[in-house]
């Protein structure tokens, strides 16, 4: 009796494609297996079935194949429930093999967990595939054959599990390896089903009874040929999704990157750096060393952007960004901390000195001009510095540099301080007096007290100018020196400057219904000037308080009126149009354009108070004091001095020409009340009368 039959010719041909499309089902399933492990729960599922599908559809019809290479000579069939059930069978077994790969250590229990349902899935798909075919008179096993099968299966797959755990914890996957597993998993089961298919006695068997339903070869060409199709399908799918994926990850790694990145420096946000910050802190607490970190604020470069533009400022960031990029160490950290300030932070254990160093080189590099339009545009730095961990915990560095930095720039800028614990009294003071100022105005705690001014020639007071006082229920009276930076700072002086204006017409309107024409000055703030309505909205209230606009002076500093000439031009044109007064305040600080001051349409200049102070000392102040006197002449322009509080400087001034004084010597600011009964009852501190102008009965009313 023969125990198996000859294989046909073709047998070569189909065990090759058998083995082809076990390759290409491990080298697919290989490429689903990777995902398992990098998914949620649900996905995971998802590419668990797609791993069985291609594996175990693949020995399912590498079976189908090779059976059909045998050459029974009768007519062959399968009964669709089984052989179905066969290839479900196997897809079931292979599944379970994912659950190996959940880490790069392979151990014998997971080994196990792997290669036993494979072992299983191979006897057992062939076993249900052979039965479904009926044959007839019937099955015969010879066992040592299934046992070799068994065990080619159970080393081949160990040989497989073993490989692709190791190439799929790789940091890098390595072709050939997957080519290996690959190909050794195509071998194993080619062998291990020509083992189990000899392990039957297919030289017994007659007939098939099932050979009317699924034909051998019908079933042969359709399990290789839709297997086939399957599997491509499953690689193609597989590609589409590592592309979608590496564009999502290309995705979200620009997201993570732009959102830990200031875009216009490349340098670390605030976000990043307060990461690396607390990394930097807790290596500093276990080795017992030291950080120092560096809140670095550039001085005067609000004009860079109005001067040269918001692009001229971005260069200017950028280029400030580079220089500071040269200074950093390899382990130190720089980051943008927000529009003008930078973050730095210094990791080698740093004493003081040594940080102080780094600020001093830090504020010689950014003090060097930048080149914008053929044109240098210059900026200091402010520098504030704190150590840890004497300088507080890490939570508070930042904010304590920071603290520090604000010291520095309240001095003057151009330098650095050490964080002391002084500081945060006074942050913490401005930030109290901060919020009051928010309130100032709804609580009415501003008042206007009012300077005199007197007509040198004659003596006689011919005017006042209007000085703002914050008058707080807690602190007293607060000097404008205190509160009006704060208010440009966080932009609430449109608002107090507004309010100035209103009440400095109210009070003119006031005085006249006293009988007395006082002429009052405000002065602009520069941000005032900024707004183009300013002379409609200024002429509106004279309107509404029936004032002539000859009784307002508007007093403009010297750097407001030359900062943007042009535009400063036509807002002071505008002005001048309505009918008020323009007075060129501090004159002899800045660096006035002769060309536009004598087109500019102004009535007066007023002398800086610090040349009024030197005039008893200094030849040379008297020097500039009368050239600015004969220069106003010449220009038709009259001249007012500040700041007179002796004697010899109300004669020198004078002696040489000035129009009108204001200063101490005269009289101190006084409110509106005071002034009124020193004009009506003649109660004042000196004996120095108004000009009977002021008193007129025959002046027109306003209006």
């Amino acid at each position: 009796m023969n125990l198996w039959i000859a294989p046909a010719s073709s047998a070569w041909p189909l065990a090759g494609m058998a083995f082809m499309l076990l390759c290409v089902g491990a080298w697919v399933a290989q490429d689903a297996a990777k995902r398992v492990l990098a998914s949620t729960a649900l996905v995971a599922f998802i590419w668990r079935v797609v791993f069985a599908v291609a594996l175990g559809s693949s020995f399912w019809a590498s079976h189908v194949v090779m059976v059909a290479g045998m050459g029974l000579g009768f007519p062959v069939g399968y009964r669709i429930a089984g052989i179905l059930g066969a290839w479900l069978l196997a897809m079931v077994s292979t599944g379970f093999a994912t659950f190996a790969l959940r880490s790069g250590r392979v151990t014998f229990l997971r080994l196990c967990v792997a290669v036993l349902p494979l072992v299983a899935g191979v006897v057992l798909t062939s076993w249900v595939a052979v039965l479904s075919m009926g044959l007839q008179p019937g099955v015969i096993w010879r066992g040592v054959y299934v046992a070799l099968g068994a065990i080619v299966v159970m080393v081949g797959m160990g040989v497989c599990v073993i490989g692709v755990c190791v190439n799929h914890h790789r940091s890098y996957r390595l072709w050939w390896l997957k080519t290996a597993v690959a190909g050794a998993f195509g071998l194993t089961v080619v062998l291990s089903q020509q083992f189990i298919i000899f392990a039957f006695n297919w030289g017994g068997q007659k007939s098939s009874l099932f050979h009317n339903q699924l034909g051998g070869s019908t079933l042969t060409a359709l399990a290789s040929g839709g297997t086939l199709v399957l599997l491509v399908v499953i690689w193609l799918g597989l590609l589409i999704e590592s592309h979608l994926r590496d564009s999502m990850s290309r995705v979200n790694g620009e997201i993570e990157r732009n959102a830990n990145t200031d875009l216009l420096t490349g340098l670390p946000n605030r976000l990043s750096f307060e990461a690396s910050l607390a990394k930097a802190a807790r290596k500093a607490d276990e080795s017992k060393t030291r950080l120092a970190l560096m809140v670095i604020d550039l001085d005067g470069f609000k004009p860079i952007n109005e001067v040269f533009g918001h692009n001229g400022g971005d260069r200017v960031l950028r280029e400030m960004a580079s220089r500071l990029r040269s200074l950093v160490g390899p382990n130190d950290r720089l980051a943008r901390l927000g529009s003008d300030e930078f973050l730095l932070l210094l990791t080698e254990n740093p004493t003081e000195a040594e940080a102080a160093a780094c600020a001093q080189q830090v504020l010689s590099r950014l003090s060097a001009p930048c080149k914008l339009d053929r044109r240098d545009a210059c900026v200091t730095s402010s520098i504030g510095v704190a150590m840890y961990p004497s300088h507080g915990a890490v939570s508070a560095l930042i904010t304590h540099a920071d603290v520090a930095m604000r010291s520095s720039k309240t001095a003057g800028g151009a330098a650095f301080s050490f964080f002391e614990q002084q500081m945060m009294n006074a942050a913490r003071e401005q930030v109290e007096l901060l919020q009051d100022l928010r309130f100032a105005l709804a609580n009415k705690q501003f008042e206007l007290l009012y300077q005199l001014k007197i007509h040198a020639p004659s003596g006689e007071i011919t005017g006042a100018e209007a000085l703002l006082r914050w008058r707080h229920p807690k602190r007293g009276v607060i000097s404008p020196l205190v509160f009006i930076p704060m208010a440009e700072r966080f932009g609430l002086i449109n608002a107090i400057g507004g309010w100035v204006i209103e009440e400095a017409c109210r009070q003119i309107r006031s005085w006249h219904l006293e009988g007395l024409r006082m002429r009052l000055a405000v002065n602009l703030s520069v941000h005032q000037l900024r707004q183009p309505d300013l002379p409609d909205r200024i002429a509106e209230t004279l309107r509404r308080h029936k004032i002539k606009p000859d009784l307002l002076t508007c007093e403009i500093t010297e750097t407001v009126a030359m900062d943007d000439a042009k535009t400063t031009m036509v807002l002071i044109e505008k002005l001048a149009a309505v009918g008020v007064h323009i007075s060129i305040d501090d004159f002899g600080t800045g660096y006035s354009s002769l060309s536009y001051l004598r087109k500019l349409p102004a009535g007066e200049l007023k002398i800086d108070r610090s040349f009024v102070l030197d005039l008893e000392t200094s030849s040379d102040a008297r020097a500039l004091v009368d050239a600015v006197i004969k220069l106003a002449q010449a220009l038709s322009l009259r001249v007012v001095a500040e700041g007179v509080e002796t004697e010899e400087q109300h004669q020198i001034l004078r002696a040489l020409g000035c129009d009108i004084l204001q200063g101490f010597l005269f009289a101190k600011p006084m409110t509106a009340q005071a002034l009124s009964m020193w004009a009506m009852k003649d109660e004042g501190p000196r004996n120095i009368d108004f000009r009977r102008s002021l008193f007129d009965p025959s002046a027109p009313e306003l209006g």
